[in-house]
């Protein structure tokens, strides 16, 4: 694993992670509150072989910078992800969005297009946010931790995110795990949480005119992000194929990386 540190939109730098010794690129954005550490048991394993890994912590996340605004604009989104396949020279990447990672890879979609990608995985994830449909499939899991969320005191804060923590995934997370998790978590300052969360956007058009194949992954007990969700964008995606995980909460990648990383390989692939 490799380091790098990438400029973003408005100049925001960006920590990036790449593993893999060549092969088609793989993009991968992580969601709210997380890291690029979530993908671990996707850059540690036999993916690796054959192809390039690359995984960024957002701006206001992990390593990253954490610019007390910019995260309302979507061309800010499109220009951090567009600094990393610039810099790092990746040629039609694949790009793989989790949760809020599914509405920068829309923010990308809206302002660059497709012209640069190969296709898009879409993974527990959402496209908009701020309106009476994008409310509908967003849990309970998550809307009821909102205000720890913005919450500036520290026992509020690191409750809601360990609640949130062991929401992300169906199963019971043993305890290594479970710290791990929360202490990327906890590192994204609440204003940027609020920022987060409080964007008013829709990509349902830019959805539409996707013109690359696409892979809908979703959860079938996922709380945070309701199934209707994955259902939405199956269609809306022209050409996508959906993989329903049973059993399975937030995080398919992570609950089940064996059939995630087997079903990303054979994605890229057919491209």
């Amino acid at each position: 694993m490799e380091y790098h540190d990438v400029t973003g939109g408005g100049g925001v730098r960006l920590r990036v992670a790449d593993a893999g010794r060549g092969g088609r690129p793989i993009l991968f954005v992580h969601g709210y509150t997380q890291s690029h550490l979530a993908w671990v048991r996707q850059l540690r394993s036999e993916l690796a072989d054959d192809y390039r890994l690359v995984a960024l912590d957002n701006r206001g996340h992990g390593a990253s910078e954490k610019p007390g605004d910019g995260y309302a604009d979507p061309s800010l989104w499109a220009d951090d992800l567009t600094g990393v396949i610039e810099e790092l020279d990746l040629a039609d990447p694949v790009l793989v969005g989790w949760s809020y990672g599914g509405l920068i890879l829309s923010d990308y979609l809206a302002t660059r297009g497709t012209d640069r990608i190969a296709g898009l995985v879409f993974a527990g994830a959402i496209s908009k946010l701020g309106t009476e449909d994008a409310l509908a499939v967003i849990g309970e899991d998550f809307l009821d931790l909102v205000d720890g969320f913005e919450s500036t005191d520290a026992e509020e804060s690191v409750d809601a995110l360990s609640t949130f923590v062991d929401r992300c995934v169906h199963g019971e997370l043993s305890p290594r795990e479970r710290y791990r998790l929360l202490g990327y978590n906890a590192v994204v300052p609440p204003g940027v949480r609020t920022a987060l969360h409080s964007r008013t956007t829709t990509h349902d058009d830019d959805l539409r005119e996707a013109d690359v194949p696409a892979l809908v992954v979703h959860g079938e007990e996922d709380g945070v992000v309701l199934p209707a969700a994955a259902e939405e964008h199956a269609d809306l995606l022209p050409d996508a194929e959906t993989s329903w995980y049973p059993e399975v909460g937030h995080s398919p990648f992570f609950e089940a990386p064996e059939r995630f990383n087997r079903e990303l390989r054979s994605f890229v692939e057919g491209l």
